[in-house]
């Protein structure tokens, strides 16, 4: 169980399932709100559950001990979250959560490209493969006949 726990996969399994029910969750809440209004409600129970997670494992840490990159990065990061999210909420306000969430899935495929241009990632053909099939899959899913 303790390996379960520290393996990225396992950890990367919950985030999608978890993500699966914020699609669903979100169109439902979505409905007679909005989608704005929604982003935020989402984010301050985030915010909520998040410190509350960092106090209840006792993982505080002194913000002055935080560098100035970290802090720079994380801003950007949360700047990129939230136009995310608020992007997000709308195109589930306007679409269909089957089609919207794998579109918004493309991030796998923008992520990998990214990696390999900013961070000197590399990738091997079967990745590189994988990743269009992502990205057919996710065509494949959004067109509607």
């Amino acid at each position: 169980m303790k390996n379960l726990l520290l393996s990225w996969v396992f950890w990367a399994l919950l985030s999608a399932g978890f993500a699966a029910l914020t699609a669903i969750f979100a169109k439902i809440g979505i409905e007679n709100v909005n989608s704005d209004f929604a982003t935020f409600i989402r984010t301050v129970v985030i915010l909520l559950l998040a410190g509350l997670i960092v106090y209840a494992s006792g993982n505080w840490q002194q913000p002055s001990g935080v560098s100035a990159r970290t802090w720079l990065f994380l801003i950007l990061s949360g700047a990129a979250t939230g136009a995310s999210w608020i992007c997000y909420f709308r195109a589930l306000k306007l679409g269909d959560a089957a089609r919207v969430a794998p579109v918004d899935k493309l991030s796998v495929v923008f992520v990998s490209v990214f990696a390999v241009l900013f961070l000197g990632e590399r990738l091997a053909l079967p990745n590189w493969i994988g990743v269009i099939l992502v990205a057919c899959g996710v065509v494949l899913v959004a067109y509607r006949a």
